[in-house]
């Protein structure tokens, strides 16, 4: 999960750790991320990576180099077998045809296309730098290059976004996309432009009651589209699931590389068996001092409890539309069942007569009507597990 830390512009929405410098030192922050690549990946002594991601900031960024150096340090130090998922996060206004076939020959093989919108005047309010047109020229390139491969990222709930202007954005979506779509409901972060915009008075905060609607209306055109609606954010039809997120739903092991990079896994190499969450440290020169003078920048540590793990087995796991299948679990806790945690009078119960939930043979999972409703129904469920 290489994450690379740079932007030309901050978002009028985002609070990612990114950073905007008038020069970035590519070729130092290109070796500490190969550096620190192989580093983790000795010290986890995985035997093979299922998948790559390269996040951001703005991946597209860097050069196709540097990305190439990433994939080969990958390989040099665990199995990266033929026709691994390498996907690449990009923006419309960093992405040419050019250099998007030269990210493909480097190794990437899966693009992530931070479209957002396809409206111009929504898109100045988020402070995107490309045009509705970019983004249209760039995913059609994109699906020239990497078809049944090319991802679409769009938000909604901005302030003031009706439901008919989020429908037509669907449909304009709809004509264009290939076939995985990530919806994203706008999030107001402190410490953002629009946040401040909108707590002022300047700008409308959508209702809640607006924001479902919209949610819903995603769910029902997607589902008409022929799109599964596999997980609480992302839509996938003819069976192009993303394969890295799908480990990181279902609790497997990954390991963050770069600024503010977050892992989870065993390290190994260093005679531990329990699983860590490891993050990253955040500023970018610190972290390439780090990686430079010890060979990873892990500036945070946690040795997870089995509690911890069985809690964030059920928060990741429940956000799909699989669930968490009963040897997954058991996998995870030989000693308490699915069964008995939640089969018992209780939360979960409780939430089953509703129908937001469902526990049967295959595993416990949420129906459609739960999973819009996840974040509300996970207390409940955590409290129940903690009293186990």
């Amino acid at each position: 999960f290489p994450q690379w830390p740079y932007c030309r512009k901050r978002c009028s929405y985002c609070n990612f750790n990114k950073y905007v410098v008038p020069a970035a030192d590519e070729a130092a922050m290109g070796s500490c991320l190969v550096r620190e690549a192989s580093t983790l990946l000795r010290l986890s002594q995985v035997q093979s990576v299922s998948s790559v991601f390269f996040g951001g900031g703005t991946p597209s960024l860097a050069s196709p180099r540097t990305i190439a150096a990433v994939l080969e340090a990958v390989a040099g130090a665990a199995h990266l077998p033929a026709g691994t998922e390498v996907t690449l996060e990009a923006n419309p206004s960093s992405a040419g045809a050019q250099r998007l076939a030269d990210f493909r020959a480097a190794g990437v093989n899966r693009l992530s296309i931070g479209v957002q919108s396809l409206n111009d005047t929504e898109l100045r309010l988020l402070g995107r730098e490309h045009t509705a047109a970019e983004a249209r020229s760039t995913v059609e390139v994109a699906r020239e290059l990497f078809p049944g491969r090319t991802s679409l990222d769009l938000i909604f709930g901005l302030p003031g976004q009706s439901q008919e202007a989020w429908a037509q954005g669907l449909e304009a979506a709809l004509g264009l996309c290939d076939d995985h779509v990530s919806l994203y409901q706008l999030t107001l972060e402190r410490g953002t432009l629009l946040a401040a915009q909108v707590w002022g008075g300047a700008l409308p905060a959508p209702s809640q009651d607006l924001l479902a609607d919209m949610y819903h209306t995603a769910h029902e055109v997607l589902v008409a589209a022929g799109f599964r609606h596999y997980e609480v954010s992302n839509f996938a039809r003819k069976g192009a699931l993303s394969t890295h997120n799908l480990s990181y739903w279902r609790g497997e092991q990954y390991i963050g590389v770069g600024p503010g990079a977050h892992g989870r896994f065993v390290p190994l190499g260093e005679g531990s068996l329990c699983r860590e969450a490891r993050v990253q440290t955040l500023e970018p020169d610190a972290w390439m001092r780090e990686v430079q003078s010890r060979g990873h920048g892990t500036r945070r540590r946690v040795v997870l409890s089995p509690l911890e793990q069985l809690e964030e087995m059920l928060v990741l796991g429940l956000r799909t539309d699989e669930g968490i299948t009963h040897k997954r679990w058991q996998d995870a806790s030989p000693h308490l069942s699915l069964e008995a945690a939640f089969g018992a009078a209780g939360e979960a119960k409780a939430l089953q007569r509703k129908g937001w939930l469902v526990l049967d043979g295959e595993g416990l999972r949420c129906t459609w009507e739960g999973l819009a409703l996840l974040d509300s129904l996970l207390p409940d469920l955590l409290c129940q597990l903690q009293r186990c």
